[in-house]
Formats: C-alpha cells, structure tokens, sequence
C-alpha cells in the first residue's frame, strides 16, 4: 500500500490567488461596464453624433456601426457570464475575451490610422484589461 501526500497550499498562496480572483473580476466588469456603454451608445445615437465623437463612422455604413453595437454587447455579457456558472460559461468569458481582444485590435489600427491617439490609446488600455483576463482566466 502506498500512501500519497497531497500538497497543502499555504495561507500566503490562497491569499495571493484570492487577491488575483478579485483583480480579475474588476477588470471584468471594467471591460463589461464600457462595452455595454460603448454598445449602447452605437445603438441609440444619432449617426451625427457617433462620427463627431469617433470619426469613423462618417466612412461606415449605419447597419454595421449599429451591429458593433450589438456585437460589443454581446461580447460584454459574455465577460460577465461565469457569475451565473464558472464551469459551464468559463469557454463563453475565453471567447469572449478574445473576440473582445480582436475588437480592439482592429479598432486600434483604425485609430492610430487616421492619428486619432486619444481613441488609440484608449483601446491599447482595454486591449491591456482584456490580455490580462484572458491570460488569468485560461486556467481553470
């Protein structure tokens, strides 16, 4: 008979895991609270509005700014999803995360593109919470 010994974590260690746990939930909702906005304001503004706060909009078809609004809403919730069941929504958060990730990307360059930094930057910060999630929360 062979006996085994299962490690036991420190306090220190489930102190750091739990610090991480709520650092990564923050920046879930962060990321969920601005795309919500951001979905629900390519939903409900004038086009006249949208292309003076973002520019590209004045270069976009109206049905597909509004379906970004849409898919950002979407993509938010999916973020928001393991509060309901960790083990069966983790895979939406993941793919979530990354079509976020892909979202900012593409919109970075738009950005950086037509030299509006501001926007830029904005979405090089988001594109920072949403690697951040994705790599804390690849492993179950």
């Amino acid at each position: 008979m062979t006996t085994t010994t299962l490690p036991v974590s420190s306090p220190r260690a489930r102190s750091r895991a739990a610090y991480r746990n709520i650092a990564l939930w923050t920046l879930q909702g962060w990321l969920a609270m601005f795309f919500i906005a951001a979905g629900y304001a390519k939903l409900t503004e004038s086009m006249t509005n949208l292309i003076t706060l973002l520019g590209w909009p004045a270069v976009a078809p109206e049905n597909l700014v509004r379906g970004l609004g849409v898919v950002e809403i979407v993509l938010a919730l999916g973020v928001l999803s393991p509060l309901l069941s960790w083990r069966l929504f983790r895979p939406v958060l993941l793919t979530s995360a990354v079509g976020l990730a892909g979202l900012e990307i593409a919109m970075l360059t738009i950005h950086g593109l037509s030299q509006d930094f501001g926007l830029a930057a904005v979405n090089a910060v988001l594109l920072a919470f949403t690697v951040s999630v994705l790599l804390g929360r690849r492993k179950a």
